[in-house]
């Protein structure tokens, strides 16, 4: 990790070898309703994702069922040939049937034409960090797991992540290959997977919560993070995500929007500095 001049790590070394901005973007929003399809909107969602390297963000999280394949092939369209540094991260494991409709498919078969079906949207040889996006109860872990592990040695892809995952599931998979990232909900109200970002911070692994503001009920005004807010002159917003880089140096925050104001505030947030006080005061 590289640091500010306040000792703020401002930088993770995502699989010891992709140096990236902790605070990164999510690509889930830049779909439509229900994470179904086209956003109405296409200029905006292209513009959304130039200003994400503009502002210096140098980390995107997507996956294949964003849209479906809508989000990969915005990401693409908008921003190849890829700025130098660009790490773009995505996902497979669900197939999609309709709006908010998430059904898990953990087939190694499946995953390894996700795999590469997702290279060709985004115009890869190879993805530097590939996920299994959540756990299929039908199908050996192991397997599912193990199909990654076969991409890497391949060189499909360049590291493994695993999403939605408990603590003795990501001891698993590291048996397997090596884990160099999990992603999970975690928020301010939300802590289930604080084993989890302590195993990260330990083993050197990256952690990306997801739902950062509690499906925006940290971005409303009458909660927790008022105070600290407004000693800091942010936004509630702001003090969430601000909070989660405090609460861990392998915390990788990826916030999402589909407009252009929207993600310029959420980049402030990395600027600000909590103090003991701050923290205390969150819980």
């Amino acid at each position: 990790m590289e640091s500010t001049n306040s000792g703020f790590p401002d930088t993770f070394k995502l699989g010891g070898d992709l140096s990236v901005r902790r605070l990164g973007f999510g690509a889930m929003r830049l779909t439509g309703p229900g994470v179904w399809g086209w956003p109405k909107d296409i200029i905006e969602a292209r513009r959304v994702l130039r200003r994400v390297t503009e502002l210096g963000i140098n980390f995107i999280d997507t996956a294949d069922s964003y849209g479906p394949e809508v989000a990969e092939l915005l990401i693409a369209d908008a921003l190849y040939p890829y700025p130098s540094g660009l790490v773009i991260a995505t996902k497979g494991g669900f197939i999609r049937t309709g709006p908010n409709q998430w059904i898990t498919n953990g087939n190694p078969q499946y995953l390894t034409a996700a795999c590469e079906a997702s290279l060709r949207r985004l115009r890869l040889e190879r993805i530097d960090l590939y996920q299994y996006h959540a756990v299929d109860p039908r199908v050996p872990f192991e397997e599912s797991v193990g199909a990654l592990a076969n991409l890497r040695r391949a060189g499909k892809i360049r590291h493994v992540g695993l999403s939605n995952v408990t603590l003795e599931q990501t001891r698993r998979a590291q048996a397997i290959v090596p884990v160099v990232s999990v992603q999970n909900r975690y928020n301010v109200f939300d802590r289930t997977s604080d084993l989890i970002v302590g195993l990260c911070e330990r083993e050197g692994m990256g952690f990306m919560p997801w739902d950062p503001l509690a499906s925006g009920a940290l971005a409303r005004p009458g909660g927790p993070l008022d105070e600290p807010a407004s000693r800091h002159m942010a936004t509630p917003a702001q003090l969430a995500l601000a909070w989660l880089l405090h609460r861990s140096p392998a915390m990788l925050p990826i916030p999402g929007t589909s407009d252009v104001e929207h993600l310029e505030e959420n980049v402030g947030a990395a600027k600000i500095r909590l103090s003991a006080h701050d923290l205390a005061s969150v819980g």
